[in-house]
């Protein structure tokens, strides 16, 4: 890239300090979407954390190699478009995927989350799990689970005792 424009030098500086910055990154195929499909979808990525842009493949692929994110080249090509996720990465695979069922011309091509690269197989996947939020709160329950069994049990024998000892007095004065 030394004969590269100053404008090309930025392009492929934005993409890199964007990947740099973000958890995640999911590509997908736009072609023959209309632009204000597009805005629709940037507007329901956006509360989730994630920013949709489309670059040249070229410098997208360069900013990539620098970045750290080596495994987005296999997944950029034709007209392309990264996602840029600095939230829940399921939560925005789930809005990619909805909004990909509303209209099939967009098209989840892979991507790389948790500096792995998953395909689209695993995107919509990912895109099933539940929000971080309730799988932490159905981890906390099912680590709570067998304390409070264990409680319960520990509990019930004065309890069962008190009983015992309640109706064995009934019965003495009943005699």
């Amino acid at each position: 890239m030394a004969n590269a424009s100053a404008e090309k030098i930025a392009v492929v500086k934005e993409v890199s300090e964007k990947l740099a910055k973000s958890n995640a990154a999911i590509i997908t195929e736009y072609r023959g979407l209309s632009v204000g499909s597009l805005a629709i979808l940037r507007r329901a990525l956006r509360p989730h954390g994630a920013e949709y842009k489309v670059y040249k493949n070229t410098l997208a692929r360069f900013a990539a190699r620098e970045s750290g994110y080596g495994e987005l080249e296999q997944f950029l090509k034709g007209p392309a478009a990264i996602t840029f996720i600095d939230g829940d990465a399921s939560a925005v695979a789930k809005v990619l995927k909805t909004h990909a069922k509303e209209n099939p011309l967009l098209v989840l091509m892979g991507g790389v989350v948790a500096g792995k690269a998953v395909s689209a197989k695993e995107l919509k996947a990912l895109a099933d799990l539940p929000p971080r939020e309730v799988m932490l709160a159905q981890l906390a329950g099912m680590l709570q689970a067998p304390l409070t069994k264990t409680a319960n049990m520990f509990a019930a024998l004065p309890r069962k005792t008190a009983y015992a000892l309640k109706a064995l007095v009934e019965q003495r004065e009943a005699a």
